[in-house]
């Protein structure tokens, strides 16, 4: 009896199988609108990534959180004057953490119930700007993001916001290191920790500016978190997770371009679910970490070092 998948039959089909990977993943890049979006959106995906091991570190999860919907209003008030969106979406973005921190100072509500207040209060500030004023913001974009569709204008902006960020953090990568991890030590070695703080959220506000083109505000929160959280997972030093972060999202920005072209889904959206499926990997499946190893070990993991 002759096997219906025999070896003659897959050999032509197997033969053609890197032809057709290799198709698939270089068709796209021949579209100069795709290409621009690559590179756009893998520079922005590495921004995030390293910032989000700091927002990691320090626990500012909901911080970044609250800054990506707190521009919101700003980004409206500047196409409406006719200005730079980023400038807008910053000055708010600054505006709503001082609001944060002297709600924080003044009255004895925790941290996280003060974000919440702020950014939905700032949100619907700017949702209300939207239905009034005739900015004609497109508020698609500015909550799912336009990569595909990115301005020369914009295109520009995230380029040297993304690049000042990464020099900010090339210049004080290591202070903002060690007060995310140890503020008490870094105030006795001399460190102004009062002005890192603001220097960090400064950081979180242009680099959530940069990721609206990229995700929109909505989903901005997920880059500034996910990466930094898949790194934690898979390394025990600040250096490596970095480095696991920032491929991550390189990875998952260039598969979540390539699916939304041919599956022809949301760009912002795929993008976010890769870095969701990556994380939950490695939450499984993280070898010293991950919820396999640690309950063959029957322990608890530790945290990153500075090593």
């Amino acid at each position: 009896m002759t096997p219906l998948l025999s070896a003659d039959l897959l050999s032509p089909c197997l033969s053609q199988l890197p032809v057709a990977i290799g198709g698939w993943l270089l068709e796209p890049l021949q579209q100069p609108f795709l290409l621009r979006a690559l590179l756009l959106g893998g520079l922005v995906a590495v921004v995030c990534a390293v910032l989000s091991c700091y927002l990691t570190l320090k626990g500012w999860a909901l911080m970044g959180d609250g800054v990506s919907h707190a521009v919101l209003p700003g980004v409206v008030l500047a196409y409406t004057l006719g200005l730079p969106f980023a400038l807008g979406a910053f000055v708010f973005g600054l505006a709503s953490v001082g609001l944060m921190g002297w709600i924080r100072q003044q009255t004895r509500i925790k941290e996280d119930t003060v974000i919440g207040l702020v950014f939905t209060g700032f949100f619907a500030f700017g949702l209300v700007l939207i239905s009034r004023l005739p900015s004609g913001v497109d508020l698609t974009h500015i909550l799912f993001g336009n990569l595909l569709g990115i301005t020369d204008a914009d295109a520009v902006q995230t380029l040297v916001i993304s690049v000042a960020v990464l020099l900010l953090l090339l210049l004080r990568g290591r202070d903002l290191l060690l007060f995310c991890f140890d503020p008490l030590h870094a105030r006795s070695i001399g460190l102004r920790t009062g002005r890192l703080h603001y220097l960090l959220l400064a950081l979180l506000s242009l680099t959530a500016v940069a990721g609206l083109q990229a995700v929109g505000i909505l989903l901005v929160v997920a880059m500034l978190v996910t990466p930094g959280a898949t790194g934690y997972l898979l390394s025990d030093r600040f250096g490596p997770m970095v480095g696991v972060a920032m491929v991550s999202a390189l990875l998952a920005t260039l598969a979540g371009i390539l699916l939304s072209y041919w599956l022809d889904l949301s760009t912002s959206g795929v993008i976010v679910m890769v870095q969701t499926g990556q994380f939950l990997l490695a939450l499984l499946l993280a070898p010293r970490h991950g919820l396999l190893a640690r309950r063959r070990r029957g322990g608890l993991s530790s945290a990153p070092s500075l090593r």
